[in-house]
């Protein structure tokens, strides 16, 4: 069975992105469902798979990683409106694929993503 895994890296404070909400979504058309919300780690990752079993399925989907209130809450004075509040990584799913690993490397003002192993 396939599975999609994710992790963050906080490249301002060099260290894993603990206790980030993440939500992931499945996108058809212009329709958004919700499929699971989950928080990181200590290690910036999750505990399990964001997406696993009979869920696993060719599709395109999104990944809402809530940036603003983790740097809020690390007590980092960010603008209102912050630049980053809710990073949005849209991302198609080919299910014959086994492992699909989608990092994110984040600061207040960046960041950047790939297709990891």
């Amino acid at each position: 069975m396939g599975r999609l895994t994710t992790h963050v890296l906080d490249a301002a404070h060099g260290c894993p992105g603990s206790d980030i909400e993440v939500e992931l979504y499945r996108v058809e058309g212009t329709q958004l469902t919700l499929i699971n919300r989950f928080r990181t780690n200590h290690d910036g990752r999750c505990d399990a798979p964001v997406l696993q079993g009979d869920g696993y399925r060719n599709g395109v989907y999104q990944l809402h990683f809530h940036a603003g209130d983790y740097y809020r809450a690390r007590g980092v004075a960010l603008p209102e409106p912050a630049f980053l509040d809710v990073v949005v990584l849209r991302f198609g799913i080919d299910a014959g694929q086994e492992h699909y690993h989608v990092p994110l490397l984040l600061s207040p003002y960046s960041y950047s993503t790939y297709r990891g192993s």
